[in-house]
């Protein structure tokens, strides 16, 4: 410690020391600038004509991978190598951020196949509702989800006849892209008909008394939710067990018979993977897919890693370990997009800190009209944390479809943590047709938290929740119970020593939701 009688001297002793560094840091980069300069204006000085030095390369370049060195702007062996590791890095990172999609929607057709729907009329159907146990990007705890996965490929147009009353269902193709939608925000109006779904090279006719959509891939995904019925299950279940059908058009005349498989309480993952194994993941995907499935664009990125049609992705020990270290950036990069985006127009109000899951308001991940081109990091945003595109789930259709408000962070703006308590208001009237519910989740996994409460949610449908005078509802949050006394069904159970983040749905979202004269309130701190 400096003794007090000391200390301006110690403190001067300081300043002159600190002016000494900025000076030192100052003369270095107008000596590195001057350096530069010279070296620019010796090059000038071998042509006959002024060349404009914004078009010439120095012979030494300081960057952010080191120094690059330059004999009359022909590079030298050390930086070919350099910019070559950087640029198959890069590469990999940007690989990692727009394969997502298709990894994504793999991972569901691995996990359900493991769960045991193999073919399309096997139904993966959660009776019970979808609990903790699976490994799922933010599903919901309040609809019945029937899903299976139609190879094109192989069984040529697929039918799918859909009952009346059928809730929300969609079909996506094998790089999450939207092909058609059913019941309710589909063309049958939840009235009911046959779907006939086309793989991308059919050129045979199309029969009359479908609803016919093609797809640009072979592999397609239909997912199809049906809502409780005085807070149970069982109506929808037995819907569609009793109206759902899926075959080949082929086998029109002779279906197979349907199976429906209770996938509910069962353990199985649907998840991409977040270390090198993505790009084998990815790569089986573009092997299966025919080559109209991608753009050039993104063919050719892919391709620069090794990833391409027809050839056996084989990266030698250099790529590979450069790739090991890119998809850890890329995993990162897409965290830091999910959970911390820096976007402005992902603030759904004008306060608070409800975000909005679908950036820029386009299904097609367009920016600005398609102005802006495709929104990148809104794309990679949302299919690192979610499941199932389409329009019904961005547009503004008063009283059909859903809606979605992403809560990660409190009143202050610091992460949910799960060893801390908060409450949470949600006013009355809630703008919902249907229900209104939110659902807990892991940021490590963005599937449902794990804990003693198998459905980590509460639901306007489902859960016996006690209202204020004023009708708003308060919720509590926390490892422990911290709820008043007679309003124990309002708390939700947090983990000690983990995060969690929320998804606030409104399904059949009204007025109020769209004009924002409605908002829920945010997350407050317990002290």
């Amino acid at each position: 410690m400096i003794p007090k009688h000391k200390l301006p001297i110690a403190v001067s002793i300081i300043s002159i020391l600190t002016i000494g560094c900025q000076r030192t840091t100052q003369e270095n980069q107008t000596e590195e600038k001057l350096v530069e300069t010279s070296l620019i204006d010796h090059i000038k000085d071998k042509y006959n004509t002024e060349i404009p030095t914004k078009i010439l390369t120095s012979d030494v370049i300081e960057t952010r991978i080191g120094s690059l060195n330059f004999f009359d702007g022909l590079p030298s062996e050390s930086t070919v190598e350099k910019v070559y590791d950087n640029l198959d890095f890069m590469r990999g990172v940007e690989t990692f951020l727009n394969g997502i999609p298709a990894t994504s929607i793999e991972g569901l057709r691995l996990g359900f196949q493991d769960a045991g729907a193999n073919n399309s009329n096997q139904i993966a159907i959660f009776d019970d509702l979808l609990d903790s146990n699976p490994l799922f990007l933010t599903g919901n705890t309040s609809t019945v989800y029937a899903s299976t996965f139609m190879n094109l490929h192989e069984s040529g147009p697929v039918v799918v006849e859909v009952p009346a009353g059928c809730g929300p269902g969609t079909v996506n193709d094998a790089y999450f892209r939207f092909v058609v939608d059913m019941g309710a925000p589909g063309p049958d109006r939840g009235q009911g008909g046959k779907y006939l779904i086309l793989p991308p090279d059919y050129d045979g006719e199309t029969p009359d008394g479908y609803f016919v959509a093609k797809s640009t891939s072979y592999v397609n995904w239909l997912i199809l939710r049906g809502f409780l019925v005085e807070g149970k299950p069982d109506t929808s279940s037995k819907m569609y067990r009793d109206g759902l059908k899926v075959y080949p058009l082929k086998d029109k005349d002779n279906p197979p018979n349907m199976e429906f498989i209770n996938v509910s309480t069962k353990d199985f993952n649907t998840i991409h993977a977040n270390n090198y194994d993505f790009y084998h993941e990815l790569n089986d995907v573009i092997q299966r897919e025919p080559v109209s499935f991608l753009d050039p664009e993104l063919r050719g990125l892919f391709a620069s890693i090794g990833i391409e049609k027809g050839k056996t992705f084989d990266p030698d020990e250099r790529m590979k370990e450069i790739l090991e270290d890119a998809v850890k950036v890329g995993n990162a990069t897409a965290r830091a997009i999910s959970f911390r985006t820096r976007e402005e127009e992902a603030s759904i109000f004008k306060n608070g800190h409800w975000e909005s899951g679908f950036l820029g308001g386009s299904y097609e991940w367009l920016k600005n009209e398609g102005k802006g081109g495709r929104y990148l990091d809104a794309r990679t945003r949302f299919f690192y944390v979610a499941t199932v595109n389409t329009p019904a789930m961005v547009l503004k259709m008063v009283g059909l479809g859903s809606q979605y408000a992403l809560g990660v962070l409190d009143s202050k703006g610091n992460y949910l943590d799960g060893s801390k308590k908060y409450t949470l208001n949600i006013p009355a009237n809630v703008p919902a047709k249907n229900f209104w519910s939110i659902v807990m989740y892991d940021p490590q996994t963005r599937s449902m938290l794990q804990t003693s409460q198998a459905l980590p949610s509460v639901s306007s449908q489902r859960t016996p929740l006690v209202e204020n005078e004023d009708g708003s509802v308060t919720l509590y949050f926390g490892s422990k119970n911290h709820a008043p006394e007679g309003k124990e069904a309002n708390w939700l159970q947090s983990v000690d020593g983990k995060g969690f983040f929320v998804l606030f749905r409104l399904y059949g979202p009204l007025q109020p939701w769209f004009d924002k004269t409605w908002q829920p309130g945010d997350f407050e701190l317990v002290q």
